[in-house]
């Protein structure tokens, strides 16, 4: 897809998606759960649409993202939120959002939100390791934290404050937008078979798992989504993970490499987050902060449960049609990665002192999760899998 983009309509909001699944969206958005999330913000939206009786100035704030127009998943959430706070304020504070490429880079958008170029964007924080080398954890870790469990260890328990003292040095308050759901291994031209085959293997990768990648003797390339088909088509890598089955088949990975790996080690959970500017967000009345602050909570849910409900029907079609060819990655291979990643999380706590809170605060809520997931999820999991 290369940068994969194209202008956005006149009136600077995302139009709807076209692909296969536009009337599942569709329906999703207008009944139950996606109807739920949008009567709960449209309730505690109320105060905003009334206040704008009341004169005031009308704000127009720039959505710059690191997704292609609409890319189902991260794309159609960003759209979403911008069109929810737009519609929501009663027009006080429209949001014109721009994909990967339009009004910068695609792996440039926390820049531009710093420095006030956009005062919003919609990424996720696995791609600035560069930045602060615990970034990557507000969007998985390793063998870390599912999609619910994150979702608990940043709204209860400290994560919320932790990530924003991390970004607040750059001027930036960051929020939970998205989640894309458990990730699966990645696409690759050849079969893994063992530890050996990851010797020189190019593998589209960031974040984390990038690091664990390298560990591994392979060679982590950090590729904004749009840049994927291309690179593994021309095989400028031999490998490439991006989310999950609907959002990969998207990007029609299933149409150029031959084997898919599960488990997503590397990503248990897909949180996307949405950056503001610190300084334009501040200047808001505070019912229109609240606004930003509940849309942006409402997609997160509904972002999550879209990513749950196409990855399955996607993953069955794939594999109904013969498209794909499933693997797991060898017991060697996730015994390794475990390892590393255990040496990782160590290494990044030492670094200083708040990434050793960061990990702390981490480890003690996936200490929880594993604890109460053993006798919930995983003991019904167990039994469901014996099901004729």
């Amino acid at each position: 897809m290369g940068q994969g983009t194209r202008k956005t309509a006149e009136n600077g909001l995302a139009q709807s998606p076209r692909s296969p699944h536009d009337g599942a969206r569709r329906r999703l958005l207008t009944s139950g759960l996606g109807a739920a999330a949008l009567a709960g913000v449209a309730a505690i939206a109320a105060p905003a649409v009334r206040g704008a009786e009341r004169p005031a100035a009308n704000r127009v704030w720039r959505l710059v993202t690191s997704w292609p127009l609409n890319a189902p998943g991260p794309g159609t959430t960003a759209a979403r939120i911008a069109q929810q706070i737009t519609q929501l304020s009663n027009g006080r504070l429209t949001v014109k959002i721009y994909a990967a490429g339009e009004l910068v880079p695609p792996l440039g958008v926390f820049d531009a939100v710093a420095a006030g170029t956009a005062e919003m964007a919609h990424t996720a924080s696995l791609f600035w390791s560069g930045k602060a080398a615990i970034a990557p954890l507000f969007t998985a870790a390793p063998f870390g934290l599912l999609p619910e469990s994150h979702n608990a260890w940043i709204d209860f328990g400290g994560g919320q404050a932790l990530w924003d003292e991390l970004y607040g040095k750059f001027g930036v308050k960051p929020l939970l937008a998205g989640n894309s759901g458990f990730q699966m291994g990645g696409w690759y031209n050849k079969e893994i078979t063992g530890l050996d085959d990851f010797k020189g293997l190019k593998v589209r990768m960031p974040g984390l798992g990038g690091e664990i990648l390298r560990r591994l003797g392979g060679v982590p390339i950090t590729l904004a989504p749009g840049e994927i088909f291309q690179a593994l088509q021309t095989g400028m890598i031999d490998g490439a993970e991006f989310l999950g089955p609907w959002s990969d088949g998207a990007l029609g990975l299933d149409r150029i490499a031959a084997y898919y790996y599960w488990p997503g080690y590397h990503e248990p959970n897909g949180s996307a987050e949405a950056l503001i500017n610190r300084a334009a967000f501040d200047a808001l009345p505070a019912d229109l902060r609240q606004l930003i602050v509940t849309v942006c909570a409402a997609e997160n849910q509904r972002g999550m449960s879209e990513a749950e409900w196409f990855n399955a029907q996607t993953l069955d079609r794939l594999i109904q049609e013969g498209k794909v060819r499933l693997r797991p990655f060898p017991e060697a291979v996730l015994t390794q990665a475990r390892r590393i990643s255990e040496d990782l999380m160590s290494e990044l706590a030492a670094k200083d002192e708040l990434s050793g809170r960061i990990i702390e605060s981490y480890l003690d809520a996936k200490r929880q999760a594993i604890a109460w997931g053993a006798i919930t999820r995983q003991a019904l999991l167990k039994q469901q899998s014996q099901e004729s």
